[in-house]
């Protein structure tokens, strides 16, 4: 909290906190209580209280770093270096609207909403920084590019999802670099770095061969796909499975309660009803592979029973004349 105080350019006068305990724990209450900062938390069973918060986790956070699983001080500092460029194009170069009113009649919702800003032009018309921080933001934005700015938060990804854990074995990982790439702040256009301190040092974005990027909206890595052939529990039907198999052949319009009913009358008490969904599944299994054998006994007998020439045939005509011609049909 010490930190975010120093990075946010206005003063902290509040906490809306989630239930987590990172945030309900008596340290960080003690903290607020020396620097006077209200924590408010949101309320018990209601998860839409921090939904204004919640969604820059989808906009900004999985839309940027993705879903991928980084583990390690080595992937913590390249994080770290991918939202000090990402801090500058959100809050530079990325406007958005904000509600002003909504208004319910019936089941008809009606939002309104102001003129799209950026966070920067928000903070500028709310007159809540001091002139000093007014100028040295006003100075910051206008020195930066956003083209180059991009280009270096597009290095500084590939950069980052190197050191993702990939659990698919099938896709060989790449080797990461022996230290993370920086974010170099003159190479955005401005002449000194936004914060003092080594990790500003590295080389401008565009040197050093960076990894060709797969460009992605939403970077998610996913195991492949292990197919479920094994079983958790004995199959209650097994031996029941041919007289099953019998009745739907002989009744296959016969329904899968029906089916139920009769065998809980033939074996009382050995079905539960809570088996129902179970068979179920098993009736419908069986009508997929019965729908697809009758499909190829089908076409099997349709190539045996297709004519090889299907050209018209002509037919001598009862007067003389041109012979008329029967096409045959499709």
């Amino acid at each position: 909290m010490t930190q975010v105080r120093q990075l946010v350019p206005m003063p902290l006068v509040g906490i809306d906190s989630d239930n987590g305990k990172e945030f309900l724990n008596n340290e960080l209450l003690d903290d607020c209580e020396r620097e006077s900062i209200t924590l408010t938390r949101g309320r018990a069973s209601k998860k839409n209280d921090p939904c204004f918060v919640e969604q820059k986790n989808g906009a900004i956070v999985r839309h940027f770093i993705g879903y991928d699983r980084d583990e390690g001080e080595r992937a913590y500092r390249q994080l770290t270096e991918v939202y000090r460029a990402l801090r500058l194009s959100v809050n530079f170069f990325q406007p958005s609207m904000k509600l002003k009113e909504k208004t319910r009649d019936g089941s008809h919702v009606q939002r309104r909403y102001d003129a799209a800003q950026t966070p920067f032009q928000r903070l500028l018309a709310a007159e809540v920084v001091s002139d000093e921080q007014q100028a040295r933001l006003t100075a910051l934005f206008t020195g930066l590019d956003p083209v180059r700015l991009l280009r270096q938060i597009d290095r500084l990804q590939d950069a980052l999802w190197q050191l993702a854990m990939v659990p698919r074995a099938s896709e060989p990982t790449r080797p990461p670099t022996a230290a993370p790439v920086t974010f170099h702040g003159a190479a955005c256009g401005f002449g000194e770095p936004v914060e003092t301190g080594a990790a500003e040092q590295g080389p401008p974005a565009g040197e050093g061969g960076a990894p060709a990027r797969q460009k992605r909206t939403y970077r998610q890595t996913k195991p492949d796909p292990v197919p479920h052939t094994w079983r958790t529990r004995p199959d209650p039907f097994a031996d029941v499975s041919t007289t099953i198999a019998e009745r739907l052949e002989a009744n296959p319009e016969l329904s899968a309660k029906q089916l139920f009913r009769e065998l809980q009358a033939e074996h009382p008490g050995r079905f539960p009803d809570v088996q129902l969904r179970t068979l179920q599944r098993r009736v419908a299994e069986w009508r997929a592979k019965a729908i697809l054998t009758f499909h190829d006994q089908w076409l099997a007998e349709d190539r045996l029973q297709t004519p090889p020439d299907l050209r018209g045939m002509v037919d001598e005509p009862a007067d003389a004349g041109t012979p008329e011609v029967a096409h045959a049909a499709d």
